[in-house]
């Protein structure tokens, strides 16, 4: 995967970066990730700040630079505009995977797409918590209210594991939501998308019409926000598509 790990070498397949996005973290990943081991990927499923667009950005990337050899990159809600600036410009990054994802184009943030069309349930079910910054004043985190988070994020991942889901969360700054990319990669690298058409957190139309605009592959998938969870394999059935497709 690295200089110093060289399984993704060995192999002879691209390694999976994978970026998670709001209201999750890198565990999100864990059934995509066995599915992917068991085809041969070598994966990074990256620890995503979620603090803002630019510095979660920069913080993918680096991670990306560390990779030796081609990428596939995947993302995750909020992840998919990080995704969207960090692999502009990327060498290795051959592919980009988009899993019920916002892929914004230069300007545009989480909140401009998601205020697009209807059906977001995530406006009303968001708690805010103010939170210290270093240099002094406050921010405001954001977190699902943990009675919402099983229906708006997570309908149809069994109900015990839901509701750890909702504790475990991880919040993200209102800057993360509300900051635009200054960089737009599914202009010059090919991208695949996952449509979640039961997701109450970006809209199925939403997701349509960014995977159109950006002359993405698509598959749609019965399946809630929560995708990679409640159906790691076919999520990781489009990453498999996506590395062959541009593999050589």
């Amino acid at each position: 995967m690295s200089a110093s790990d060289p399984s993704g070498q060995q192999s002879g397949l691209p390694t999976v970066v994978l970026v998670h996005g709001a209201f999750a973290d890198s565990s999100s990943w864990n059934g995509v990730i066995a599915h992917l081991k068991r085809r041969g990927y070598p994966a990074i499923a990256v620890a995503n700040p979620l603090r803002g667009v630019q510095e979660d950005a920069a913080y993918a990337r680096s991670v990306v630079d560390s990779v030796d050899g081609p990428v596939v990159m995947v993302a995750h809600s909020y992840g998919g505009a990080v995704m969207t600036e960090a692999a502009d410009g990327a060498a290795n990054v051959k592919a980009l995977v988009y899993v019920a994802s916002i892929s914004p184009d230069v300007g545009e943030s989480v909140v401009d797409l998601v205020m697009k069309y209807p059906g977001s349930q995530l406006v009303t079910s968001v708690k805010m918590v103010p939170f210290p910054l270093p240099g002094g004043g406050t921010a405001m985190d954001q977190y699902i209210k943990q009675d919402r988070f099983p229906a708006v994020f997570a309908a149809d991942v069994d109900p015990d594991l839901a509701e750890l889901m909702a504790v475990t969360q991880r919040p993200a700054s209102e800057q993360a939501q509300t900051g635009s990319v200054t960089r737009t990669a599914w202009k010059s690298i090919p991208s695949w998308t996952l449509i979640s058409t039961q997701d109450q957190g970006i809209p199925p139309e939403l997701q349509r019409f960014m995977a159109q605009r950006a002359g993405s592959t698509v598959v749609e998938v019965d399946a809630s926000h929560a995708v990679a969870v409640s159906q790691p394999g076919p999520v990781a059935e489009l990453i498999d598509t996506a590395a062959r497709a541009t593999m050589g």
